[in-house]
């Protein structure tokens, strides 16, 4: 059957003009080598994020210690205010010189005055380096994540997957979701790279446990 062939028999069977369906092959990796949570897991997400150009930070996995990461990440750029949705720890945001909750009325222009977010996130893939994140309390609203030029997020480390696979079976698939794998970047036809032209120009992970 040749390529046109096989695409008009998909369009008639689409349409319900054959009988039958085509099978579709499922024989991809659904999970990794490594168990969720474990020192490989984590190693391999630290070397993509980094590789990404975003900054990553270890801390214990209590909240208290991760508002001392936050606090100590965001001073080392000058930022001493932070805003957090209303799902995160309040500690995350504690040992900021200024911590505002987001009630979710302020648009894009407020949002743009703030210097610095701090989420958590739904799951986090190693094998691609990347952070999922879903509207939730936790979360925030898809808003907060992508306007502030500065965005801290907090993974724990029990939430770290190998592969995509594991990744998307944690997710809901009603909720609106955002997909972060470093900084947002860009690149015009010369390769010059642009940060932060759709999203956040900095990226800070607080890899906690």
């Amino acid at each position: 059957m040749s390529a046109r062939e096989e695409m008009l028999a998909r369009i008639r069977q689409a349409r319900g003009d054959v009988s039958g369906a085509t099978t579709v092959p499922r024989s991809y990796r659904t999970s990794g080598e490594h168990a969720p949570g474990s020192d490989a897991v984590v190693a391999e997400l630290v070397d993509r994020l980094e590789d990404y150009r975003a900054t990553v930070v270890r801390a214990a996995g209590d909240d208290t210690a991760i508002g001392a990461a936050v606090a100590s990440a965001l001073a080392e750029r000058g930022i001493r205010e932070v805003m957090r949705p209303p799902g995160a720890p309040e500690a995350w945001a504690a040992a900021v010189d200024v911590a505002r909750t987001d009630d979710g009325t302020g648009g894009a222009r407020e949002l743009d005055a703030v210097p610095a977010v701090v989420t958590g996130c739904v799951v986090a893939v190693s094998g691609t380096g990347t952070i999922a994140l879903d509207g939730t309390p936790l979360c925030g609203r898809r808003a907060l994540t992508l306007v502030p030029d500065t965005h801290v997020c907090v993974v724990r480390v029990q939430d770290v997957v190998q592969t995509v696979p594991e990744g998307l079976a944690r997710l809901d698939p009603t909720r609106p979701t955002t997909l972060v794998s470093g900084p947002s970047a860009t690149s015009d036809i010369e390769l010059s790279r642009v940060e932060g032209v759709h999203g956040p120009r900095t990226l800070i992970v607080v890899v906690a446990g």
